[in-house]
Formats: C-alpha cells, structure tokens, sequence
C-alpha cells in the first residue's frame, strides 16, 4: 500500500496538533516525518509517529518549548533544547551551525536535553542543501552492551556525515550498533531476517532473527570492540561540550523507548569553498570504486546512499509505502 506525501503529512500534523503541538512544530515534526519515509527510512518515519504521540500525551516531548542559546564562543555555541520537539529543536539548531559555517567556514553547535531526532540523516541532508558537509551525533538510552559486556551501559549513538554531491548528497547515517533498533523492528514487522547477524539471542548466540534480539536488547556493535569505542567516545564529547546528560544519565530516567529524552547532540557544519572542486572530487572516488571487481557480477558496487537515493526518487514517483497495520494505527490516534 502507498500513500501520497500530502496524505501522510496532513495525517500526521492533524494528530500532533490534536495531542498538543503547536503550528510551527506540528508543520515542522509532520514534515521530518513523512520526509524520512519518502525517504525510504520508514523506520524513522512513519513507523515511528506513535511513538512520538505517546511522548507527548506522557509530557515528556514539551511541544511550546524551543531550544534556546546558552553560551556562544565564536563558531561553537552550547543550546538547551528545553524537552522540546527532538526533530524541530535538531532542525533549528543544524540551521545555527550552517550560519555560523557561512561566516566563519566552519559551526558547530552542541545540544543538550532535548528528544530523539528521528532520522539524524535529514540534519545532514540539511547541511548539504545549504553546500555543507553535515557532521551530527546523538547519545540515546543505554541499549547496546560495551564489547565484552552482557548488560547494556553504552548507546547505539547515531553518527551522520554528509557532503553535497552534484544536485543531490552522499551520505553515511548509522547507528554503532550493526542495526538500529528501528531497522530491527522494520525486519520483524516486515517477517524478514536481517542481511547478517545484528545481536545476540537469550541463549547467547549471534542471530539474524530481529525478534530475538529486540528480547535481549543485545545488539552487536559496528567492528565489534571499534564501535563501542566510538559510542563511548561520542557520548563524551556530547555530554563535555554541551554539559548535558551522558547514556547512564539517561539511562536514570527509564529504559523503555518512550523515556529516551534529555538527549545530548552534536551539529556541525563546514561551508565548502568550491563547487566544482568538490564535486569533482567525489566523482573520482566514485568513479574508482565503481572500478572495484565485484564478488557477484549481479550485484553493483554502491556509494554510501546511492540506494537510499533511488528509493527516494521511486517514492516521489509512485508513494510511500506504508505498512497497512501502523497506517490504521495512526489514523485511529
């Protein structure tokens, strides 16, 4: 089943406005959300919306309240986003870092208490509308073992990086677990395993099998020991830079999916000098890659979003693809 944009948007900003957000964040929110699942990340998108309601009927999202500046020091500035909207409040302050990047080459802005962003990928597309590279982070809940750990202390800590590519952006926008929690729950409301193992099973055994994982909640970390390491390392400077909560704070306040707020975030912009020299370098590394001899003649050699481009285009063409049983679900809040 597929809906037009307008359906999904209109659908999903009457019901924010119903349970409590204004105009300018129901507008705001509805567009990230349905932007993502046009966006092929349905995970972040749609399948998500309930959620977000939950939140706000709860009062942990505090949709009138916008993030404010605390302390500016040059190209880096320190926001408190006030439990506000985690979408809107991430869109305005990647807007900040794109100022600050036109004036002084580079911005930076670091976030503290606000709400999950939903996909940290449309802040770097973002950047890269405006001819940046988008560099952003968030810490999450404790929902991810360190490596060598069986209980969970450390988050899946998303990490965006995004250049603009001709007309459109390369990008990498993942998560250090090997899979995020919402591309598992994609698998199992979809009744498919995942590509390659993603966690651990109640019996301690490395499964593709999403349904298993979402009960331990063991996730494998990206390059095992080097994902932890990042994720720990992510949530550091987060929490450093913005004097916000860390995963164990965070963790504090609950540890169920509808608890993960007081978040802490990064964004960061870096204005590019020349057009043609960057797109043509891209193009070089593109081009060599796309030499690459393939294991599976069948099977192309992409770049990072390539994929995630064509179903984009395919999307705007034809509709997002909606699952039917979320789709009722949200017509029905």
């Amino acid at each position: 089943m597929r809906v037009s944009y307008d359906e999904m948007y209109n659908a999903l900003k009457e019901r924010l406005l119903k349970y409590g957000a204004n105009e300018k964040v129901a507008e705001g929110c509805a567009k990230n959300l349905t932007e993502n699942s046009q966006g092929g990340v349905y995970s972040h998108g749609l399948n998500r919306f309930p959620r977000v309601i939950a939140m706000l009927k709860s009062g942990v999202i505090k949709p009138d309240n916008a993030p404010q500046l605390v302390q500016a020091m040059g190209a880096f500035e320190i926001w408190d986003g006030n439990q506000g909207m985690g979408n809107t409040n991430a869109e305005i302050c990647m807007d900040r870092a794109i100022e600050m990047a036109k004036k002084n080459g580079v911005g930076c802005v670091a976030l503290r208490n606000t709400n999950h962003w939903q996909r940290g990928g449309a802040f770097g597309i973002q950047a890269a509308k405006a001819g940046c590279v988008g560099i952003c982070w968030t810490n999450t809940q404790p929902n991810m073992p360190a490596w060598g750990a069986k209980d969970r202390h450390i988050g899946n800590n998303p990490l965006v990086m995004c250049l603009p590519y001709k007309d459109e952006y390369v990008m990498v926008d993942g998560a250090m677990a090997q899979f995020s929690y919402g591309a598992i729950e994609s698998a199992r409301l979809e009744g498919r395993q995942l590509p390659v193992v993603g966690g651990y099973d109640q019996d301690g055994n490395l499964t593709t099998d999403p349904a298993a994982i979402e009960k331990t909640w063991r996730v494998l970390p990206i390059g095992f020991w080097k994902g932890s390491g990042f994720s720990i390392m992510m949530d550091m400077i987060g929490a450093a830079l913005s004097d916000g909560k860390t995963v164990s704070d965070i963790g504090q306040q609950g540890n169920v999916p509808e608890d993960e707020y007081n978040l802490t975030q990064v964004f960061m912009a870096i204005s590019m000098p020349d057009k043609q020299v960057q797109d043509a370098a891209v193009a070089r590394v593109i081009e060599d890659i796309k030499s690459s001899q393939r294991v599976d003649e069948d099977r192309e050699i992409l770049y990072p979003c390539e994929k995630e481009l064509d179903i984009y285009h395919e999307n705007v063409k034809e509709g997002i693809p909606v699952n039917e049983k979320i789709w009722a679900q949200v017509l029905a809040l």
